[in-house]
C-alpha cells in the first residue's frame, strides 16, 4: 500500500512539473505577443537566463491545477483565479524587488492597483487564463497520464527537470550579483567572480531587457 501511495505521488509531481513547464512557456508566448501589440516591437520576454520561461506564469499554472481543476462552476473559476492570479503576481514582484532590486512590472498608475504590484485589470486577466486553463489546457496535460508508466517519458523528464533547476538557480545568483554589482559590492568568493565573468550587466540587460527600478510603469513581467 505505501508503495502504491508513493508512486501516486511521484507521478502527480510529475504531472505538476510539466504544468509549470507549459505554464512557463505559455507566459513567454503570451508575453511576447504583448510586446508585438502594445510596444509594436518584437522581442522574447523570458524569466530565465536560459529559454522561453516566465516562471510567474508556471506557478499560476500550478495554482489552477492544484486548486480549481476540479471545481465545476466556471464563475467559481473565475473568481478564484483572479484572486490567486493577484496574489501570485503581487509576491512574485515583491520577491524580485527584494533579492535583485528591480522590478519587471508596475501598475501604479492603474486603476485599483495594489502597491503597484497586481490590479484589478490585470486579476481579470488571470482570472480569463484560469477558465481558458480549466477549459482546454486541462483536458491536454491530462493526456501525460498515459506515459507516466513509460521509462523514456520519465527520462526525458527527469533530464529537464535538471536543467530547469539549474536554470532557476543560475538566473537567481546571477540576479542576486547584479543588483551586488549596482550597490558596488566587489566579488568576494569564486562564485562571485564565475558570475561577474559569464553574466556580466551587459548579459543581464540584455537577456531582461523589461526590468527595471521601481516606478518606471513598467506592464510586462519577466519573473
Amino acid at each position: 500500500m505505501e508503495k502504491q501511495k508513493l508512486q501516486v505521488v511521484k507521478e502527480e509531481l510529475i504531472k505538476i512539473f510539466w504544468v509549470f513547464l507549459v505554464g512557463s512557456i505559455i507566459g513567454c508566448i503570451v508575453e511576447t505577443l504583448v510586446g508585438i501589440i502594445f510596444d509594436h516591437s518584437f522581442k522574447i520576454r523570458q524569466g530565465l537566463i536560459y529559454g522561453p520561461f516566465i516562471p510567474v506564469y508556471g506557478i499560476g499554472a500550478i495554482m489552477y491545477y492544484l486548486i480549481v481543476k476540479n471545481i465545476k462552476n466556471i464563475k467559481i473559476v473565475f473568481v478564484l483565479s483572479m484572486v490567486l492570479g493577484g496574489a501570485i503576481e503581487y509576491f512574485c514582484s515583491l520577491f524580485q524587488e527584494i533579492c535583485f532590486g528591480t522590478v519587471s512590472w508596475d501598475y501604479s498608475n492603474m486603476f485599483l492597483n495594489i502597491g503597484g504590484r497586481t490590479s484589478l485589470l490585470f486579476c481579470f486577466c488571470w482570472g480569463v487564463l484560469g477558465v481558458l486553463f480549466v477549459k482546454f489546457a486541462l483536458p491536454l496535460l491530462q493526456k501525460i497520464d498515459i506515459y507516466l508508466d513509460n521509462v523514456q517519458f520519465k527520462c526525458i523528464t527527469a533530464l529537464i527537470a535538471c536543467f530547469m533547476l539549474y536554470n532557476v538557480a543560475i538566473s537567481c545568483a546571477a540576479g542576486v550579483r547584479q543588483n551586488e554589482r549596482v550597490q558596488q559590492i566587489e566579488a568576494s568568493s569564486k562564485i562571485d567572480l564565475f558570475l561577474d565573468k559569464h553574466y556580466p550587466d551587459k548579459v543581464m540587460d540584455k537577456v531582461y531587457s523589461n526590468k527595471k527600478n521601481r516606478g518606471k510603469g513598467i506592464t510586462t513581467r519577466e519573473f
